[in-house]
């Protein structure tokens, strides 16, 4: 996984969106509300490993993750951690960067998560690990697309920014269903580099998009193997 949008709406509003590609048959449940270590968490969560790639959380923080670090890795038969743990225990984190500066994240597999924040205002992160050193830094406040390095090559993820730069010279007023429209498109480029991507034994198999406006925050999710969609609201 993945494919990631993050479009600001204001000084404190965003749209995220994630495409999850993954094997189709990696069994997951719908999102809903959990709570861990007294922290209300919202997420859809991996039945295999229990964690998820994607959630928000009472501490007004959202967290989402792809697979990778800058370039495809070797992978290793076993790590002490899986990262879909990282993502909610960034969500449970009291202080977001203290929380970064200060965990140990040897032996868990390289992988990059984008960050947002509300608690105060609205800020964006991209916190990189490569197996050997930790990059944490705080994003413009402009539109982004990230793509998995361990299912796009550096050429193919140059082709998925200008097809994203195209959207945004066609979408100058950002819309849930305009990004939506995006992760949809199955018509840029080949069908194993496109936005909603098919590959043997590896596809998109959902879409989460998180919006906030004013005080309202929700995750919608669309398992589009099923074709279900479900919405659920941070309270």
């Amino acid at each position: 996984m993945c494919t990631v949008t993050f479009l600001p709406l204001s000084d404190s509003d965003f749209i995220l969106t994630s495409s999850r590609d993954e094997q189709p048959d990696r069994k997951t449940f719908f999102p809903k509300e959990y709570t861990e270590e007294n922290v209300r968490l919202i997420f859809p969560k991996d039945e295999f490993a229990g964690g998820t790639w994607i959630g928000m959380s009472e501490k007004q923080r959202l967290a989402c993750l792809l697979n990778g670090a800058f370039e495809k890795h070797s992978r290793k038969e076993s790590y002490r951690m899986s990262r879909g743990i990282v993502v909610k225990n960034i969500l449970k984190a009291e202080d977001l960067e203290t929380y970064v500066e200060n965990f140990d994240f040897h032996d868990i597999e390289p992988f990059t998560l984008i960050i947002v924040d509300w608690s105060a205002e609205r800020k964006a992160y991209e916190l990189v690990w490569d197996e050997e050193t930790k990059y944490f830094s705080k994003l413009k406040d402009t539109p982004r697309i990230w793509s998995s390095a361990t299912l796009y090559t550096e050429d193919m993820k140059e082709d998925r920014r200008t097809w994203f730069a195209d959207w945004l010279k066609n979408n100058p007023e950002f819309t849930q269903k305009s990004i939506l429209d995006f992760h949809h498109r199955k018509d840029l480029g080949e069908k194993g580099t496109t936005i909603f991507m098919y590959r043997p034994y590896v596809e998109t198999v959902s879409i989460t998009s998180v919006i906030k406006k004013e005080n309202e925050v929700s995750m919608l999710y669309e398992d589009v193997i099923r074709e279900e969609k479900e919405e659920v609201f941070l309270k």
